[in-house]
């Protein structure tokens, strides 16, 4: 289904929990313990497949953090038994993803995205608030074992936080068949409000020089390699090079709310009718002619936390 701008929207993300164990310091302005409404794996089946029934083609699984709840690879089974998706994704912190990994494949997860901001311990325990990078790097070993395919690395880097450890994470691409994308830090906090903390795709590829661009259908971002890397590079850079005019995604968030844009607080609840398909695709078909030209990062930040909406 196209929006009013003639976008063809084929991409669903859909937030299962505000939860989060982890506290990262660029994420938001809300309690990341603090439990609001979720909606049973039923009703999110109920939703994705009216989604799906109006183009979408694209699932990915987010929070908060998803696998917090026990039953997260339920919600993977039922997404994945709808016939007209063809790609289901997952994003986590990995924290949990080795002891979650084989039963995510095997009820039909195809990918993951696992944030790692950084490779090195004490920089990892500050933006986090917890020291657990042994476990994430574990998780990564478990998700490459049970042939999740593929593996990406998101990755926010801060000037003078974690941006002098650019160089470490490249290096798993170097060395492993893994994606590591640098996604440009956005106003959800107060640190995501000093643009004097941003590091820029632009700037990335100046320290870096040896990444050249390689073709590629990841979305909005764009992917480099270099002699010798069995993966690749990807910068996502939402403030300094907007990609509004090919976005293809809405947000489902967690209590059943579908939000058209990231950058704008608007949010449409389609709970009171789930049990009438034929209305509860209409409204869906509604709020994606309400999805706006553009995001409004460059102006104002957003009042909602990065864990409300999924990233």
């Amino acid at each position: 289904m196209k929006d009013r701008f003639g976008r063809e929207i084929s991409y669903l993300r859909i937030s299962v929990t505000q939860r989060c164990n982890l506290n990262c310091v660029y994420c938001g302005k809300t309690d990341c313990a603090k439990k609001a409404a979720e909606l049973p794996p039923e009703s999110y089946y109920k939703i994705a497949k009216a989604f799906a029934e109006c183009g979408i083609k694209k699932i990915r699984v987010t929070g908060g953090e998803p696998l917090v709840r026990r039953d997260v690879c339920e919600i993977v089974r039922l997404l994945r038994s709808i016939p007209q998706i063809e790609t289901l994704a997952l994003t986590t912190n990995g924290v949990y993803l080795k002891q979650t990994a084989k039963e995510l494949k095997a009820a039909g997860l195809d990918s993951v995205n696992i944030s790692l901001d950084s490779t090195d311990g004490s920089t990892y325990r500050h933006m986090t608030g917890a020291d657990v990078l042994e476990k994430v790097l574990a998780g990564i070993d478990e998700a490459e074992h049970v042939g999740l395919s593929p593996i990406k690395i998101n990755a926010v880097l801060m000037k003078g936080v974690n941006s002098d450890g650019a160089g470490q994470l490249i290096d798993l691409a170097r060395e492993r068949k893994i994606d590591v994308r640098f996604i440009e830090l956005m106003p959800f906090s107060n640190e995501g409000e000093d643009r004097s903390r941003i590091v820029t795709g632009d700037e990335i590829l100046r320290r870096f020089p040896f990444l050249k661009p390689v073709a590629s259908e990841d979305g909005t971002a764009t992917c480099y390699s270099a002699e010798g890397f069995r993966g690749r590079v990807g910068l996502i850079s939402p403030v300094s090079h907007k990609f509004c005019s090919a976005c293809n995604r809405v947000r489902l968030l967690c209590d059943g709310r579908v939000k058209p844009c990231l950058g704008y607080d608007a949010a449409y609840d389609v709970t009171p009718f789930l049990n009438d398909e034929e209305t509860l695709r209409k409204e869906i078909e509604k709020i994606i002619m309400k999805k706006p030209a553009g995001h409004s990062f460059g102006s104002q930040s957003a009042a909602h936390g990065l864990n409300q909406t999924g990233g």
